[in-house]
């Protein structure tokens, strides 16, 4: 067997026993299925939920969501880094600015982002760009920073600066941590999105998964609530796996920056 079959054999033999462990253990120390319900009856409700259509629209809102911040947030991150690699005014700019609110969590963003969009997709998206962004900046800005000077003195000798300086000397130097980065960021966006979804609710008429999470929460339908939670498990496993593993094969491996 290959070596990347085995790999993903094994995370798909690791989740399965995390599974069958829920499962006997639940019913082996008779759980109150209102605190913990059995893993059978939680992926019973996933099972109902997506052959309803419920869990798919609920998981595509707040992925589109996820998306639109993600995209403002990358075009922040390359504004300023590429400003604090082209001029020391960029660069005291973007050290004060992560400084300052880098710590800051973005749920303590909540209330003045209700106050300043409203209940809506806005709000949302303010929230998740403020925890995508200071990541994202910082292993772009580490990345561009720590490129070899060998690589910055062929720049120089064509005559490149500014813009065409960064996209053509830095940014493909600096891949590997600009990927962390976006790593970094999916992560941190993900959380963000779903624990804001839980205080804002629908947004334009249209909830996401938190809300998903939410609602069924009040209705005392614990196994939605945990299928709820297990779509949002299941997608950051497809997009780490997926969606990110195959860009580092097709970029950092292939160019031999990692082993």
């Amino acid at each position: 067997m290959r070596p990347q079959a085995r790999w993903r054999l094994a995370k798909v033999v690791v989740v399965t026993a995390l599974v069958v462990v829920w499962e006997v253990g639940t019913r082996l120390f008779h759980v109150s299925p209102l605190l913990f319900p059995p893993a059978s009856s939680v992926l019973r409700a996933l099972g109902q939920s997506v052959l309803q259509g419920e869990v798919p629209e609920y998981a595509a809102q707040s992925l589109r969501v996820l998306l639109a911040a993600m995209a403002i947030g990358a075009a922040l991150t390359l504004l300023l880094t590429s400003a604090a690699v082209t001029t020391k005014t960029g660069s005291a700019v973007l050290e004060t600015l992560t400084s300052m609110f880098n710590p800051l969590p973005a749920i303590a963003l909540m209330p003045l982002s209700l106050l300043w969009f409203g209940l809506g997709t806005g709000s949302l998206i303010f929230v998740v760009v403020h925890s995508v962004l200071w990541p994202m900046a910082l292993n772009t800005y580490t990345g561009f920073v720590t490129v070899p000077p060998t690589l910055r003195k062929v720049g120089q000798s064509f005559g490149l600066s500014g813009w065409a300086y960064v996209a053509g000397i830095l940014r493909p130097a600096a891949f590997p941590h600009i990927l962390a980065g976006v790593k970094i960021g999916w992560a941190f966006a993900w959380r963000t999105l779903i624990a804001a979804e839980l205080v804002f609710g629908v947004s334009s008429g249209k909830g996401g998964l938190g809300w998903y999470i939410y609602e069924n929460k009040n209705m005392l339908d614990i196994p939605a609530v945990f299928a709820g939670l297990f779509t949002v498990i299941l997608i950051g496993l497809v997009v780490e796996n997926l969606i990110f593993r195959n860009i580092e094969a097709a970029t950092v491996r292939r160019w031999g920056m990692q082993s």
